[in-house]
C-alpha cells in the first residue's frame, strides 16, 4: 500500500480530526534515459560555469532571482527558510463554498484523506455535513515546502482534497478570442447536433477508458527484453503511520465555534525530555550561572 504524503490534522472551528494524506492519482508513464549511439552508455548531465565551461561542485551553488535579464540577486539558505510556510501538518479550513462555485480550471491535483485511529466520528461528521449542505471546504495545506491552496469535498466514502490553482495562475479567458454566440448557427443544425448528442449519450464508466498509447509502447519494450529479462524490485515494506484522538464532544466542539468564530490552533510539539549528559551538565553549572 502506498505510503501518506503526511500524517496531520484536519481543522475546522475547533474540530481536529486526525488524517494521512494518500495520493489519488497514479502515474504510469515510460521513463526513457538517453544513451549516446555509438556505445549505449548513459549521458551524464554536468553542471557547468557558463563563462569557463568548467564543472561547477554543489558546495560552491548558490541560488539566485533574476529581477532583470542578466541580474541576479542571491538568496540564502535562511532566506528561502525564512519565507516557508511554518504549519506542515494541518489543514485548515476556514470557509465553506458551494460545490459548484469553483471552476474546473483551477483543480489541480487529487488526495485522498484516510481517517487516523478513533478519528471515524469526526471524519464522518464532516463528510455528512458536507453532503447535506452542497458545500465544499476552502483552506490551506503545506506540501513539503510549498503552500498550496485547497478545496476539501465529499467523494462517496471518503473525503477528497484537490489542491488549487491560485487566482494569478489561471489564464483568463480575455487573453483569447472565442466566438460569439451569435455566430451563425442555423435552428436545423443545432437540432442535429443535440439529436447525436445524445444517440451518443452514456453512463461515465472510467474502465472503459486506457492509455492506449502506452500499452503498445509497453510491448514494443517488452519485445526488446524477451531476450534479456527484466529486474525485479523488492516492495518496501508499510510503516504504521496512525495516530489517535481521545474521545471528544462533537457538539460542544461546535457549538463554542459557533460562539466564537474561531478555528482550532495547531498543535504545539512537546518539550524534548532532557538526555543524562544535559542533566548532568545542568548540575555542574554553577548556581550564578543558572540564574
Amino acid at each position: 500500500m502506498a505510503r501518506p504524503i503526511w500524517n496531520g490534522t484536519l481543522s475546522f472551528g475547533l474540530l481536529n480530526i486526525p488524517v494521512a494524506v494518500m495520493s489519488g492519482e497514479r502515474t504510469h508513464d515510460l521513463h526513457f534515459r538517453m544513451l549516446d549511439a555509438r556505445n549505449r552508455k548513459p549521458i551524464r548531465y554536468e553542471r557547468v560555469n557558463a563563462e569557463t565551461g568548467r564543472e561547477v561542485p554543489w558546495k560552491d551553488i548558490v541560488k539566485a532571482f533574476e529581477y532583470r535579464k542578466g541580474s541576479y540577486v542571491v538568496l540564502e539558505p535562511e532566506d528561502i527558510k525564512g519565507a516557508a510556510p511554518e504549519s506542515h501538518e494541518m489543514i485548515d479550513l476556514d470557509t465553506f463554498v458551494e460545490a459548484d462555485a469553483i471552476g474546473p480550471e483551477y483543480f489541480e491535483k487529487p488526495y485522498y484523506l484516510v481517517p487516523g485511529k478513533r478519528a471515524e466520528k469526526g471524519y464522518v461528521l464532516l463528510r455528512q455535513t458536507l453532503e447535506k449542505t452542497g458545500r465544499i471546504g476552502i483552506g490551506r495545506v503545506v506540501i513539503r515546502t510549498r503552500e498550496y491552496l485547497c478545496a476539501v469535498m465529499p467523494r462517496g466514502k471518503a473525503l477528497l482534497m484537490n489542491l488549487l490553482r491560485y487566482p494569478s495562475e489561471v489564464i483568463p479567458l480575455s487573453e483569447y478570442d472565442f466566438p460569439a454566440t451569435t455566430s451563425r448557427v442555423s435552428k436545423s443544425e443545432l437540432a442535429m447536433a443535440e439529436k447525436l448528442v445524445e444517440t451518443l449519450s452514456g453512463e461515465w464508466k472510467p474502465s472503459n477508458y486506457k492509455d492506449e498509447f502506452r500499452e503498445r509502447l509497453k510491448k514494443v519494450v517488452a519485445k526488446r527484453l524477451k531476450h534479456k529479462g527484466a529486474v525485479e524490485i523488492e516492495p518496501e515494506e508499510r510503516e504504521e503511520e496512525e495516530k489517535s484522538t481521545n474521545v471528544v464532544d462533537f457538539v460542544a466542539l461546535l457549538k463554542e465555534s459557533l460562539a466564537k468564530g474561531t478555528r482550532a490552533p495547531a498543535k504545539k510539539k512537546a518539550a524534548a525530555k532532557p538526555t543524562a549528559k544535559s542533566a548532568a551538565k545542568k548540575r555542574k553549572t554553577p548556581a550564578r550561572q543558572r540564574a
